[in-house]
């Protein structure tokens, strides 16, 4: 299969960048990707993005190019359709790297997601559609090494290089279904909707909410964390590879005296003679601080929550009907909107629903009926 298909082009340089911006810019449609080294570095960038044509594959190497500023016209285009598997989280490390803005994609784990599909990972549906195998081993390598091996410059090529006809297929039963505009609803929404990916190196607040861990024992953690925090930083490596969250409930359920009693949560010999100290006294500073406030979730009123509940059941439902996961009949963010601002009637509602047309026309009836709106019909 890869002895049939042309070497990608490095992208490094000005005049290569340009080159490509110039055979993109010809286009109708480009393939999107991008490997990010979050697995190997304490703040995770985007180290490669790959883009491919009619003409060619691209792979881009942002830690040669200082200025990915020319990219932006790209992704703000709204005649160039950018196709993308699994959209959001390339979406948001591109916004977080390079500040880009977006319209007009077509996510094809998306589209296979509103299909019904079960299994949406692109290496299952190259199979399945065209009989490619993908070798999934450099999923987690590290894209920040250079030079890259030239098995992960096949595999990142693949990324891109059949999305255009997976698309394809894709739209033809979106049609065949009558749920493309489900679909291009949702696209939008991913484009609009970029929320900041939660960095897990950035405090002991992710552990707030076990309801296992005193207030007591999360001050241990938390100054276990801000501990960690400081380290990995300083290693350049995420900080579950310095020491692992599970360690750290150990550590605070029973706190140790003597590095000796550090084996026994699982630290290994070396973590102990590296930082068998340290840890000791983040613990003791954990039993001594002001106890750490653990966040509260803002309580809903009992009439939401009722209305919350109608309208999950209804569309757990309905989509075991249609054989769709329940956010494809309605998304997450309208449960909350619907069920704290609840329609009155169909014209309420399709102003809360402005932006997902297709599913108001569709369900908008169901909806009503689901809030126990009277003369729903």
């Amino acid at each position: 299969m890869l002895e049939n298909l042309p070497s990608p082009i490095w992208v490094h340089t000005k005049p290569s960048l340009h080159k490509m911006i110039d055979d993109i810019a010809s286009q109708t449609r480009v393939a999107v990707d991008t490997e990010s080294n979050s697995l190997h570095a304490f703040r995770e960038q985007v180290c490669l993005l790959q883009f491919s044509t009619k003409k060619a594959d691209y792979l881009v190497d942002p830690l040669a190019l200082t200025d990915l500023s020319p990219l932006a016209p790209i992704f703000s285009n709204p005649t160039l359709e950018k196709i993308f598997h699994a959209a959001e989280y390339d979406l948001i490390c591109l916004r977080r790297d390079f500040g880009f803005s977006f319209v007009n994609i077509f996510d094809t784990m998306q589209a296979a997601r509103v299909l019904g599909y079960t299994a949406v990972g692109l290496d299952k549906l190259l199979g399945d559609k065209f009989g490619i195998e993908v070798d999934k081993r450099h999923q987690k390598a590290n894209w920040a090494a250079r030079p890259l091996p030239i098995e992960q410059i096949q595999y990142a090529m693949l990324d891109t290089h059949y999305l255009s006809a997976l698309r394809d297929v894709l739209e033809v039963e979106l049609r065949e279904k009558e749920r493309l505009e489900f679909a291009l609803e949702d696209f939008k929404r991913a484009c609009d909707d970029l929320k900041p990916r939660a960095n897990g190196a950035d405090s002991w607040e992710r552990f707030s909410g076990r309801k296992d861990l005193s207030l007591r024992e999360l001050t241990i953690v938390a100054q276990l964390c801000k501990w960690r925090d400081k380290e990995a930083e300083r290693l350049n490596r995420p900080p579950y590879k310095v020491v692992m969250d599970d360690v750290f409930i150990a550590l605070a359920k029973n706190p140790p005296e003597k590095k000796v009693d550090l084996s026994a949560v699982g630290l290994s010999e070396k973590q102990i003679r590296l930082w068998g100290d340290v840890i000791l006294r983040a613990i003791k500073r954990g039993e001594e601080s002001p106890l750490v406030e653990r966040k509260q979730a803002e309580r809903k009123n009992d009439a939401v929550l009722r209305r919350l509940e109608k309208l999950k059941a209804w569309r757990k439902n309905l989509g075991l009907e249609l054989k769709v996961e329940s956010d494809i009949v309605l998304p997450k963010p309208y449960l909350a909107m619907l069920s704290e601002t609840p329609p009155k009637s169909l014209e309420e509602l399709s102003l809360l629903m402005k932006d997902s047309p297709a599913r108001f026309e569709k369900f908008g009836t169901q909806i009503l009926k689901a809030l126990g709106v009277k003369h729903a019909n």
